[in-house]
């Protein structure tokens, strides 16, 4: 008799997505992305930061003041990252579990990229015509986005679990 508290597809793959975010150094906001295919398979995880090389410390992590003082002319998003970091496949018909709804540019790059669907935690920023446009962009090309819902609130990793007595 199998097990009945596994965790679902969904709530495996958006648990990676929130593990992801966890690598992010940002102070202010992890957001983390898993890619997979038809066949439930990861072929790309991502998290926001600096691109490869620019250490931590470069840049301000900041979020007010003059555009070229804060983090937002120098950060990759977590989908974006996740795009560039995929292993050699073709990422067409892939879906994406992203923990915050992908901004305009990063829309692009997965309408690019032949991603078909999106499966996203947080709305949080629905009314900006940023987000606007990316659900305009996606209609358009007829990209599903769906809100995750789980009725689990939370996933526990215990590594005690694993270790020999």
């Amino acid at each position: 008799m199998k097990r009945e508290d596994y965790i679902s597809w969904d709530e495996y793959f958006m648990g990676i997505a929130l593990l992801s975010g966890m690598r992010s150094k940002d102070p202010s906001t992890q957001v983390g992305a898993c890619i997979i295919n038809k066949q439930k398979k990861i072929v790309a995880v991502g998290y926001n930061g600096f691109p490869t090389g620019i250490p931590d410390e470069s840049f301000s992590w900041n979020s007010e003041g003059d555009f070229l003082d804060t983090k937002y002319p120098y950060v990759c998003h977590a989908e974006f990252n996740a795009i560039l970091n995929k292993i050699s496949i073709d990422l067409e018909n892939c879906t994406l579990y992203t923990t915050l709804f992908p901004c305009n540019e990063c829309t692009k790059a997965i309408i690019q990229s032949g991603i078909t669907s999106i499966i996203y935690l947080s709305d949080k920023y629905e009314q900006s015509d940023i987000i606007k446009a990316s659900k305009k962009m996606l209609d358009s090309v007829n990209i599903t986005y769906t809100k995750y819902h789980s009725n689990k609130l939370s996933l526990t990793i215990d590594f005690t679990e694993a270790l020999p007595l």
